[in-house]
This record gives C-alpha cells, structure tokens and sequence, in this order.
C-alpha cells in the first residue's frame, strides 16, 4: 500500500528533529494543535498554555510546548497524523534545543535590541525579527514593551534558518525575565557593593564566560543615553543573577561595575543602593 506523501509542515518538522530541534504542529491562528485523535482543534478541553499540557488523559503531553518531539516515529504516528493535516505551520521549543528566542514585535522593540543586545542569528519574522541566542532560559512574555522571551516551556514559530551566527545568550537578556519594580526603593540601611557568599554548584566553563558578562555589563552601563539609574541596577541585576550564587564574583568584579557607573554620574550610595535591591530581588 502506497504511503500518503508528508504535508510540507510535516516534513519541515522531521528536517529540524534530525538537527535534534524539537517540533510541533501550530493551528492557522499560531495556537498549538492537540496532537491526537481526541484533542484535534482542542476537542478535549485541554490548555494550550505553554504551562501544562492540558487536563486531558492523552497517554502522553500532547499540547504546546510539553509536545514538542524529535523522535521521527511519534511525528509520524498514525495518532498525530490528523495534526499535521490540518496544521497551517511549524512550531519549535527553544528551550529543548538548548535556545532562546528574543521574540521583537514592532520596529521600537528591534531598535532597542540593536543597541542593547549582542549581535546574532536574526530571522525575520511577520510583524518583527526573532532574534536568538545558544543557551536556555526562562520564557516571560512582556519582559519589556513589544519583546517576549521564548525559551524552556514555550514555543516559537519556525520562520526559517535566519542570518548571522548563533551568540551565547547574554545576561542583560537572562534580566528581562526578573520583574524589575516600577521604582527602585533605596536601601534601609547603609549598603555596601558585597559579593554574595556563592556556594552553589558553578556552571562556567572558565574565567572567559564571568569575564565577558562583567565587561558586557561595563560597556551597556557606559552606553545607558538616559534612565541611567535603571539601567544601571537592571546590569546589576543581570550580573547577579548569572554570576552571584555560586562564588565566582569578586570584589574586584562589582568595583569595575561601580566604576562604570559612577562615571555615568551615580553616585557611590545610589550604586550601593542598586547593588543592595539586587541582591534584595533575588532573594540573595
């Protein structure tokens, strides 16, 4: 018996699961499609939220992010063959293949990115550019006007190979995803710029990565044109939350970044004040 030929979505999706891209099927509304005969177009209740996947008693996940395969006999089951009928597009989890997605919706969102992020692999996207960077995260919608983070339990649309060379995913966008106060309180009591006592397990490589981060850090505070006081604690924030658990950051380290701002014109207790709601929102 002759074998029906794969939809073009579903051979696009066995082209990224062979470079261990894990994939789903996207409804024409860019909704995740239920990946089995009783969830088709959500027909069991299920929540397509990017979260869970979904209450319904499917022997595996079969919704959003928690379907996402590479495995090429599950992407061409008989179960999810009514998806990929139906399926207007592909999409992907980042987060499974060890990615991130800076989701850039309009031309504001893009133009802070170019000044503010470190060039990557940019693929155009229909209202945007998705601009993604080699390392996982956590995803948060809305991290600043017009952007979205997609990376572990979330999906991004599959646009196509982009241009430019895949960067290491930078701590200011590891930063997006901590929600930063509408205005920073200043400390209670006198602060001092202290490296957190560390004793987590350290993820770096080597000196290089906690290296790059602090002289990223130097040169995005030097490059803050105006809100300079948030800036300056957002650099902090993202420092510490790469870098301040585990033992590697230095007083060295946090003199170079009090340094740099201070040569914006903060003084040394605003920079101390920054420093110590940091560590406050980190729970450090």
């Amino acid at each position: 018996m002759t074998q029906p030929t794969p939809s073009a979505q579903l051979r696009a999706a066995l082209d990224l699961a062979e470079r261990a891209i894990p994939v789903l099927p996207l409804r024409e509304d860019k909704g995740p499609m239920g990946n089995c005969r009783a969830c088709v177009k959500n027909a069991c209740g299920g929540r397509p939220n990017m979260k869970t996947p979904g209450p319904c008693v499917c022997p595996a996940p079969c919704h959003a992010w928690a379907a996402a395969t590479t495995d090429p006999h599950v992407l061409t089951s008989t179960a999810w063959a009514p998806a990929w009928r139906q399926a207007a597009a592909v999409a992907y989890h980042p987060g499974g293949a060890e990615l991130t997605v800076v989701d850039l919706d309009n031309a504001d969102a893009i133009a802070w990115a170019r000044q503010n992020l470190p060039a990557t692999r940019i693929v155009p996207s229909t209202r945007g550019e998705h601009w993604i960077y080699r390392g996982s995260m956590a995803s948060r919608n809305d991290a600043r006007p017009g952007i979205d983070i997609k990376s572990v339990m979330s999906y991004a649309r599959w646009l196509g190979p982009g241009t430019g060379t895949l960067a290491t995913l930078p701590d200011i966008v590891r930063a997006l995803t901590v929600k930063v106060p509408a205005t920073v309180r200043p400390a209670s009591s006198p602060a001092t710029g202290s490296a957190p006592a560390g004793g987590g397990q350290c993820p770096h490589r080597s000196p290089v990565y906690l290296e790059r981060g602090i002289a990223m850090a130097e040169q995005r505070i030097k490059e803050a044109a105006d809100g300079v006081h948030r800036a300056v604690y957002r650099l902090f924030l993202a420092v510490l939350s790469a870098h301040g658990r585990c033992g590697c950051l230095t007083e060295s380290h946090i003199g170079r970044l009090f340094t740099a701002a201070q040569e914006k014109g903060e003084s040394l207790r605003h920079c101390e004040d920054a420093w110590t709601n940091a560590r406050t929102t980190l729970g450090m």
